[in-house]
């Protein structure tokens, strides 16, 4: 009875938090309800018995990926009127994209049987010698292998893409050239300097 009140705390929490995210005026306010949702999310898998799910949900995305957000957020000077006009602008195609996510994800937990027949086995509990983290890596690199390699490379890609899209090149910022350290030698990068001294420096000598 108590870790189902629990879940329900825990599921409540989540959805009031995302929704805070979106509708948060302040976007640093943003990425704290985000952080906060991430946290709860850890305690559904804490009492799903996946214990290892959920401090990698606290360690990458609240220890790293969030705070990161923080970061950017805070360095960068956001224009909120430009932000709700650029929201207004594009809020049909969200709403009709986050009604088709709501549809798969209705169709995935009422009739699982439509997409395959691997999902049949939540709910069940299976009973080995192994832990949560060795079942979970003979998953990913037997079963789910391709599926992760792929995942990786896609991740690798917007990685990708990110760089390209914000790199520039400004005239006024000075940029490392490793060819020209390389190739330097004692007669370009040494000067003497003859340094003549006034009388007072004589006298004190």
């Amino acid at each position: 009875m108590f870790p189902a009140i629990l879940f329900y705390i825990f599921s409540a929490t989540i959805i009031l938090s995302a929704l805070m995210v979106i509708f948060s005026k302040d976007p640093i306010n943003s990425v704290l309800f985000l952080i906060f949702s991430f946290v709860n999310a850890a305690g559904i898998f804490l009492l799903a018995g996946a214990e290892f799910l959920a401090l990698i949900l606290v360690i990458v995305y609240v220890g790293a990926v969030a705070v990161l957000f923080l970061f950017v957020i805070m360095m960068l000077d956001f224009n909120i009127e430009n932000i709700k006009k650029e929201t207004k602008k594009f809020l049909p195609l969200g709403l009709f994209i986050g009604a088709i996510l709501f549809l798969e994800i209705s169709l995935m937990i009422y009739t699982p049987e439509i997409f395959s027949n691997e999902f049949k086995i939540i709910g069940k509990s299976q009973i080995s010698n192994l832990s949560n983290t060795e079942i979970l890596g003979n998953l990913i690199y037997t079963d789910y292998f391709l599926q992760f390699q792929l995942a990786g490379f896609i991740l690798l890609v917007a990685m990708i893409g990110a760089i390209v899209l914000t790199l520039r090149h400004r005239d006024y910022v000075r940029r490392q050239n490793i060819s020209n350290q390389i190739n330097r030698d004692s007669k370009s990068s040494i000067e003497l300097v003859d340094i003549k001294l006034n009388d007072r420096d004589k006298n004190d000598n």
